[in-house]
C-alpha cells in the first residue's frame, strides 16, 4: 500500500470545544493524591494537605516566544509545560498539576493540537504532574498558550528570592548559554531556506544546543540533592531571562549586591565554539540569552564545604552589601564590569536594558 502523502485533516469545527477538550485530554489519567477531581467538571479539585500551594502561569504567543518554521509542535508543547515547572522547581517545590488552555485560529486542524497535546503528555509523565483543566478558544493572531503551574509543599522548604545575605554564596546548576546559541542555529537556517526552499539545513554537530533550546529540561531535580547534601538554598530563582537578569533580581529582592566570576560561569563546549563562529563573546550568551532554565541560588558559607566539587553546581560568586553593587570580575584581572538586564522583554521584542 501506498502512503497517504495528503491525509484528510480535521477541522476544528467539526468536533467543537466541548469535544475538542475531550479529544485532547482523555487520556491524561491522574497519578497525584492531590488532584481529587480533574478535566471533566466545572472546577478541579485539589486536596493540598497540610502544605503550601505554590502556582505559577506563563503565556507563549506565536510571532513572539517562539516560530513555527522551525519548532516542532511537539516540542512546543512539552516545553510549555517544562518553563512552568522551572518556576515551581525555583520555589523549591514540587509540581504536582497544570491548566492549559489554547487559542488557535482556524489554519490548525486538530491533528496539529494533537501534537502539541503529545508533548505536553510526554512532559506530564517524565515530570509526574497532573492535567486537571483549562480551556480552548479561536484566535485571529496564530497560536496562542497559556500554561498554570501548580506545586505543594511544606512551608519550612520553600525559598524565595528576597532572602539572599551578604557572603551567601552564588551557584548555578549545569551550563549555560547554550539555548541562546541553539536559537541562533535555528534562526541562521530558517532564513537560508527562506531564501532557498531547495537548501537543506545544516543541523549536524549541534545536537546539544538545538535540544537546549526546543526541548529544555526544569531542574526540579535539585531539591532531591540538595536534601542529600542538607542544604537548603538562602535564595533561588530560574534562569529563564539570562544570569545577569536573573543575579540582578536576586539583588533587588534580597537587598544585597553580587560579585559574579567571569571564569567561574559554567558553558558546554558546543556553546563556547557556536559562539565563536557567530562572532560572540561566549560569557555573554550566558549573561543574556535567556531559556536556560537551569536554577540560579544562594547558600550559606557554612554549606562550602557540602557543595564544593559537586558535578551537578558550580558556585560562580557571592553576595556582598547592598551598596557595593553588581559586578563581573572579569577573566583574569580584577576588573569589575557592571552587571546589567539585556535578557528577553516580549514587550520589545528584543533585548532589554534597564
Amino acid at each position: 500500500m501506498f502512503e497517504d502523502k495528503e491525509p484528510e485533516l480535521t477541522p476544528i469545527s467539526k468536533l467543537g470545544e466541548f469535544g475538542l477538550i475531550k479529544h485532547l485530554t482523555e487520556h491524561f489519567p491522574l497519578s497525584n493524591e492531590s488532584s481529587e477531581l480533574g478535566v471533566g467538571d466545572d472546577a478541579a479539585v485539589i486536596n493540598p494537605g497540610n502544605k503550601k500551594v505554590v502556582l505559577t502561569t506563563d503565556v507563549l504567543a506565536e510571532g513572539v516566544h517562539f516560530n513555527l518554521g522551525y519548532v516542532p509542535l511537539k516540542h512546543l508543547g512539552y516545553k510549555a509545560v517544562v518553563v512552568n515547572l522551572s518556576d515551581i522547581a525555583a520555589m523549591n517545590a514540587t509540581p504536582t498539576q497544570i491548566l492549559v488552555s489554547l487559542a488557535v485560529s482556524n489554519r490548525f486542524p486538530v491533528e496539529a493540537l494533537e501534537e502539541i497535546y503529545s508533548g505536553i503528555q510526554a512532559a506530564c509523565t517524565r515530570y509526574k504532574v497532573d492535567l486537571i483543566g483549562g480551556d480552548t478558544t479561536s484566535s485571529n493572531a496564530g497560536l496562542v498558550m497559556s500554561i498554570t503551574a501548580i506545586g505543594l509543599e511544606n512551608d519550612e522548604n520553600i525559598v524565595k528570592r528576597s532572602t539572599a545575605k551578604p557572603n551567601d554564596l552564588l551557584v548555578v546548576t549545569g551550563d549555560l548559554g547554550g539555548a541562546y546559541m541553539g536559537l541562533q542555529i535555528l534562526e541562521r537556517e530558517h532564513a537560508v531556506f527562506l531564501a532557498d526552499p531547495n537548501m537543506q539545513p545544516e543541523m549536524e554537530g549541534y545536537d546539544y544546543i538545538l535540544e537546549r533550546q526546543l526541548k529544555p529540561e526544569a531542574r526540579t531535580d535539585v531539591k532531591a540533592i540538595l536534601e542529600q547534601l542538607d542544604i537548603k538554598p538562602t535564595s533561588m530563582i530560574d534562569i529563564s531571562d539570562g544570569l545577569a537578569s536573573e543575579i540582578l533580581h536576586l539583588s533587588d529582592q534580597s537587598k544585597v549586591g553580587f560579585r559574579l566570576y567571569e571564569e567561574k560561569v559554567p558553558m558546554d563546549n558546543l556553546t563556547i565554539t557556536t559562539a565563536d563562529e557567530f562572532n560572540l563573546n561566549p560569557v555573554m550568551t550566558a549573561l543574556s540569552g535567556g531559556e536556560d532554565y537551569e536554577l540560579l541560588f544562594t547558600i550559606s558559607p557554612n554549606d562550602f564545604e557540602k557543595m564544593k566539587n559537586h558535578p551537578d553546581f558550580t558556585i560562580i560568586g557571592h553576595a556582598v552589601d547592598k551598596e557595593e553593587g553588581n559586578f563581573m570580575v572579569a577573566r583574569g584581572s580584577n576588573q569589575l564590569v557592571a552587571l546589567t538586564a539585556q535578557g528577553w522583554d516580549a514587550f520589545l521584542g528584543n533585548q532589554q536594558n534597564d
